[in-house]
């Protein structure tokens, strides 16, 4: 199965906006490539009841040990917010400026994380992107899909992008979606 990717970004952007997200593309291609050389890995650990940390393993063998991404960091709070988010990988881009990972499985969009990540990236004062790696589909115990994720979220999501009333401070989300969907 390919890896699916959508990739959204802010309407408006700087020049060094735009000099920065050729970085975070190269980036988010580097990660696509990993997922689809590890596909029949995630597979494997991406069936029914499974513990997410499996697939975040198989991410985190790229991001942190090729790419640099640091794990589970913590990232400073923003005036007037007291938040304290620790995503999943955290990568500087340079001087408050970043890139937050989050890597989802069974909660994606029945417990609204891919939410609660972009609202993570949004507040996160050196967080202005988001790489979202979530399921193509989730399986229930009978082995067939009881919800698609990855179709979910790039809807939900995207509509924060595309038009200036509409948008978060987030520059870019790329959305990874993993596992087989049939």
């Amino acid at each position: 199965m390919d890896i699916q990717v959508a990739r959204f970004v802010r309407s408006t952007l700087s020049t060094d906006e735009e000099r920065e997200l050729a970085r975070v593309d190269a980036l988010a291609d580097e990660l696509r490539r990993h997922l689809q050389e590890h596909a029949a890995d995630i597979d494997l650990v991406h069936v029914y009841r499974a513990q997410s940390s499996a697939v975040q393993l198989i991410v985190s063998s790229l991001l942190t040990e090729r790419l640099g991404f640091g794990e589970e960091v913590v990232v400073p709070e923003s005036e007037g917010f007291v938040t304290r988010a620790r995503p999943d990988f955290f990568y500087e881009l340079s001087p408050a400026r970043g890139i937050i990972a989050e890597v989802e499985r069974g909660g994606t969009t029945t417990n609204n994380h891919d939410l609660k990540d972009l609202w993570k990236a949004h507040i996160s004062p050196n967080a202005h992107h988001l790489f979202l790696v979530v399921p193509n589909a989730n399986w229930n115990e009978a082995g067939a899909a009881r919800e698609r994720p990855f179709a979910r979220v790039r809807s939900r999501l995207g509509a924060f992008f595309g038009e200036a009333r509409r948008e978060v401070d987030v520059v870019s989300l790329h959305v990874f979606g993993y596992g087989r969907s049939v």
